[in-house]
């Protein structure tokens, strides 16, 4: 998935393509608002980033060619500027932005907003990622944590993907195996024990993000 990013800050740039990089995200860079809408006039981003005071066209402008474009309109738009007046907020909401946050932030919920609004639109069906950087594709059944491969078996995998999507909710094993195999597939309980493991031994720090409730079964929640 490619995220487009409009700032003039080359630091603030540097930094958040830094981040979203580590967390799987392909990144293209603006400098300004001219240079913004000519990469969108050549390819079409998975989402926007965009700052407001921009050189040579105000970002309200390049927000407002996005959602008259018609192979534009439909990118979802993600704000982040110093501008943090409720005026500037609601007038960049009320434009077309689908999200609003004020610097300085942190990269962290940069990401976790990037992540969210890209699974509220849909954008993301063919990747499932969380704000800690692992990235899941369903098509090439590849893991990726912080733009290293992990190995998985096709069972640790899927098993790692029924725990993320259920974000944050606890699955009973009897519920992972029926995920994973459909329901009747006779797999014993503790045969999930022995994959979850082997799990968070691959998923090195990351592995206790995948959290035991006793007596009733797992779930996956970043720190």
């Amino acid at each position: 998935m490619t995220i487009l990013i409009v700032e003039d800050d080359n630091d603030i740039r540097a930094l958040m393509a830094f981040h979203l990089r580590s967390r799987g995200y392909a990144i293209e860079e603006a400098r300004d608002g001219e240079e913004a809408i000519e990469k969108l006039s050549r390819f079409i981003p998975d989402l926007v980033i965009l700052d407001l005071m921009l050189p040579r066209m105000h970002g309200l402008e390049v927000l407002a060619r996005i959602r008259n474009g018609n192979a534009t309109k439909r990118i979802p738009v993600i704000v982040a500027s110093a501008l943090t007046g409720e005026n500037d907020i609601i007038s960049a909401l009320e434009d077309g932005a689908d999200d609003y946050i004020t610097k300085p932030f942190s990269p962290k919920i940069l990401c976790a907003r990037v992540h969210s609004l890209l699974r509220r639109s849909g954008k993301d069906s063919d990747t499932v990622s969380t704000a800690g950087g692992l990235v899941l594709d369903k098509g090439s059944r590849e893991c990726m944590l912080k733009d290293e491969k992990i190995l998985l078996t096709a069972t640790e995998f899927d098993i790692l993907l029924a725990l993320v999507k259920a974000e944050g909710r606890v699955l009973r094993r009897g519920e992972i195996i029926e995920e994973i195999k459909g329901e009747g597939y006779h797999v014993t309980e503790r045969s999930i024990d022995v994959q979850i493991a082997s799990l968070r031994k691959k998923l090195g720090d990351m592995g206790s993000s995948i959290a035991t409730v006793w007596g009733i079964g797992y779930r996956y929640a970043e720190e």
